[in-house]
């Protein structure tokens, strides 16, 4: 079974991930979703949501094996503790392992420059230099839900289904036309022909 790492912090946004996870989660797919916080301590997301990570940054060993981070988005990042996640991401990178960010997760990522030499989105170009001000990756932007390159999935936070959407296909749990009909019945309520 591969893992799928949830980074959670008190205040994360819930529903941002929502749709991909029960997706990974389902039977067949060949993975299985663990959450990680910086701690072990139970996190409250912005829905109200209990979460008792299975992991904690203080705790977690390399040495699992793990093909994805996803980072939601939400008020935690405004915390500077929520900061300590920097390390996994910048061992993700270094590894070649996929990072999935969404909402102000996006901001988080380019105060560190991880957004620097690659496509990516976020709430918007203004929101994301205000909250990242070393942030230098402006030519990289797009102005789109989510945007997807070299193992970096970034998004705004009205793009959840458009992230996971994304995510199912770096992932090869969806792809084709089976990730385009997965998209159509969430986003508009039916198939389409």
């Amino acid at each position: 079974m591969k893992n799928v790492l949830v980074f959670v912090t008190d205040g994360f946004a819930d529903w941002e991930a929502a749709y991909v996870t029960a997706e990974l989660n389902k039977p067949g797919t060949g993975y299985q979703v663990k959450t990680i916080a910086i701690d072990n301590q139970v996190k409250r997301s912005m829905g109200g949501l209990t979460v008792r990570p299975d992991y904690s940054l203080q705790e977690f060993s390399y040495d699992l094996t793990f093909d994805m981070v996803i980072i939601p988005g939400g008020t935690g990042w405004r915390e500077e503790k929520n900061h300590q996640a920097e390390g996994l991401v910048r061992y993700c990178f270094d590894k070649g392992i996929p990072v999935a960010a969404i909402c102000d997760a996006t901001t988080f990522l380019g105060i560190y420059g991880f957004l620097d030499h690659r496509r990516h989105t976020g709430n918007s170009l203004p929101y994301l230099k205000e909250g990242a001000p070393d942030y230098r990756g402006e030519e990289k932007y797009r102005a789109e839900q989510s945007v997807r390159d070299r193992g970096l999935i970034t998004a705004n936070g009205s793009a959840a289904l458009e992230f996971s959407r994304d995510i199912l296909s770096e992932l090869g749990v969806l792809d084709g036309e089976e990730v385009k009909e997965w998209y159509d019945l969430f986003k508009h309520g039916f198939i389409r022909n």
